[in-house]
């Protein structure tokens, strides 16, 4: 190739070898990209101990692509109950509380009555993208009908809006007095649409995820309920709450996602495409971590479930059997449009009573007939006016921005024994952020041979390639071995802002970051585990940055990169979801502490304040060296130089 022979011309006789590396995929198509109707495998798992790793990184996903990662702290419910119906076998309250400071989340709840003071065991119920969200009563699904037979069978029920929907909304989101009413839907997804949000995860889905893990809070908050007994489950969008919030959340002791889980549909609204979540994992993997608890799949033959018999079923039962908890499964399929109707609600009734009631397994018991109550009997919020301290959209959003702040300034170790609960934490947000496979933070073990000199390896876009060489050059000059690594291959040409881009597909930066740790580990393999030195030139020094956990130094050129600016992230060459979660760049740098670190050409807004609390907690701070300016070649040569291993 042209630049192997410029490379050789360049060597003038010196007998230190230096590889100039292309980079995967240089001589091969790129991977097709995905979206939410690629069909998906699942994963062939063999052991009970590859299953647990996969669940932990299915939950782990969940979580941090719902910007939920670590699991925020709770505040006061301040949850209000009144207004209650009682009729024959159950009663009706209205339900209004806080799941985050300025946001509320309101809903019904149906209780038993006739059955004594309990405590009962009780079943979440989010609703689907019906019309009338948790008010719908129609023959093709009824959140009222189904509250009302499980109050009936001995069941607290909880029926709580998604966001947009009926009571749970912003004051801003309100049409204005006298304007025709925008259609529930479309309010519901007018949250988190600002690009930016997705640098913090951000989302509706995310919000609804954390409404349903307060939701769960609130029942265990209520005397006559059990909380070892509580159940969820939903149809459409909410069986995607469903199955999600049973992966995240262990509390919920048994889960029937009807007409949801599938191997090629995943999901057609923002609030069930979080940014990150199916790169790696599908929905069957997500629905399969709940595991070994009970769950009934619900399916129907006029959607996309109509393979659960044959597909989605079997491949999470495989599970269930490792976990030798096969009884636990169960999975049917009617012969419908997509629905959670009377017979698909017969079947999960069956279900909930055999594991919530003790049941025989045999035992179903039919719907019984109901009335649904008005909806203004229903509303919480009839007039609009919601409690006064409920925020606008806008000011939510600044809020959950200064909570993820603050909770990563929290997580900045500022003592060395901090510094191991940071490495859990925050190195599975980097991982999960990045979108990375099986990554060990720890270096392996090195022979005594191995540690006499380190191998270098320079990272470089292809506009810096000359930059790289000529780095390159200074360090043969002091007899170390060399790798110059370019990406050659060219990504897919596509906006990572449209269509769920990020939720099924890897960004560029995570796929440089993804491609530069590989040739990291293939480096040191190569070279009997001598130590790698990971040298990032111009806009590659980010990359290595975000790669140096898996390096043994870094010099990082920080590229004069205004990184407090959300414009700068937002390029599609640095864009990446959850990045300020971790830090920006600062997070995985501050991973690969106590290695020697150099940063160079900072600039004016390039925060390293982090970085340097780190190094000071574990007391390396002479391992560590940050320059505002960009320092010359001879300059890097040198610092590298002075590297003892």
């Amino acid at each position: 190739m042209l630049a192997n022979a410029r490379w050789r011309q360049r060597a003038r006789g010196l007998a230190v070898a230096i590889a100039f590396v292309l980079g995967p995929g240089a001589l091969a198509d790129s991977p097709p990209l995905r979206d939410l109707n690629t069909p998906r495998a699942f994963p062939e798992i063999r052991t009970v101990r590859a299953w647990a790793e996969r669940a932990r990184e299915v939950r782990e996903q969940v979580l941090v692509s719902c910007g939920l990662w670590p699991v925020p702290k709770r505040p006061p419910l301040r949850a209000r109950i009144f207004g209650r119906i009682e009729r024959d076998g159950y009663s009706i309250e209205k339900v209004f509380f806080q799941t985050a400071p300025g946001f509320y989340l309101a809903g019904n709840l149906y209780r038993p009555l006739g059955r004594g003071k309990g405590p009962f065991p009780a079943v979440l119920n989010p609703h689907g993208h019906w019309a009338q969200g948790r008010l719908t009563d129609t023959a093709e699904a009824s959140v009222p009908g189904r509250c009302i037979q499980l109050a009936r069978m001995g069941i607290v029920a909880f029926a709580y809006d998604m966001v947009g929907y009926n009571d749970t909304r912003f004051p801003d989101s309100l049409p204005p007095q006298g304007a025709a009413k925008l259609p529930f839907y479309h309010v519901h997804r007018q949250f988190a649409t600002n690009r930016a949000d997705q640098l913090w995860n951000i989302s509706l889905m995310g919000l609804q995820t954390w409404n349903s893990i307060r939701a769960l809070d609130f029942l265990e908050s209520l005397p006559d309920v059990d909380r070892r007994r509580i159940g969820c489950t939903g149809a459409s969008g909410g069986g995607t709450q469903t199955f999600i919030l049973a992966a995240a959340d262990e509390r919920v002791a048994v889960s029937a996602p009807v007409c949801m889980v599938s191997h090629s549909m995943q999901g057609g609204c923002s609030c069930e495409n979080a940014p990150g979540l199916r790169v790696r994992f599908s929905n069957m993997e997500i629905a399969a971590a709940a595991a070994p608890r009970p769950q009934i799949l619900v399916a129907a033959t006029g959607d996309w479930t109509k393979t659960t018999l044959e597909i989605e079923g079997p491949a999470i039962r495989h599970i269930y059997e490792l976990l030798g908890a096969s009884e636990r499964l169960r999975y049917v399929r009617f012969d419908d449009k997509h629905n959670y109707n009377r017979r698909s609600r017969e079947a999960v009734y069956a279900w909930l009573g055999r594991w919530l009631l003790d049941w025989p397994d045999a035992d179903a018991r039919p719907e019984l007939p109901y009335s649904k109550e008005d909806d203004a009997a229903l509303r919480v919020f009839p007039d609009g006016e919601h409690p006064p301290d409920a925020l606008p959209m806008s000011a939510f959003i600044e809020s959950l921005k200064r909570s993820h702040r603050k909770r990563w300034q929290q997580l900045v170790p500022h003592a060395a024994a901090d510094f191991e609960r940071f490495r859990r934490i925050a190195g599975a947000a980097w991982r999960h952020t990045l979108q990375l496979e099986e990554v060990e933070l720890e270096q392996p073990a090195r022979s005594a041979a191995a540690r006499e000199r380190p191998s270098v390896l320079i990272a470089a876009a292809a506009p810096d390639q000359a930059r790289a060489l000529a780095l390159a050059d200074a360090l043969r000059q002091r007899a170390f071995d060399v790798r110059v690594w370019t990406p050659q291959a060219e990504l897919p040409v596509a906006s990572p802002f449209t269509n769920f881009f990020t939720t099924y597909n890897r960004t560029a930066l995570q796929v440089r970051v993804g491609e530069l740790i590989e040739e990291c580990r293939q480096t040191r393999e190569q070279r009997g585990g001598a130590p790698v030195v990971l040298c990032g030139v111009g806009r590659a020094g980010v990359w290595t940055l975000l790669a140096a956990p898996v390096a043994d130094a870094v010099v990082a050129d920080a590229a004069a990169l205004d990184v407090t600016s959300d414009a700068t992230l937002l390029d599609p060459e640095l864009f990446c979801p959850g990045l300020r979660n971790i830090g920006t760049f600062e997070g995985g740098a501050m991973l690969a502490a106590p290695h020697p670190l150099l940063v160079h050409n900072t600039g004016r807004n390039f925060p390293t304040a982090s970085l340097r609390a780190v190094y000071r907690a574990l007391n390396a701070e002479r391992r560590l060296r940050i320059e505002s300016d960009r320092l010359s070649d001879a300059a890097l040569a040198a610092w590298v130089q002075r590297l003892a291993f």
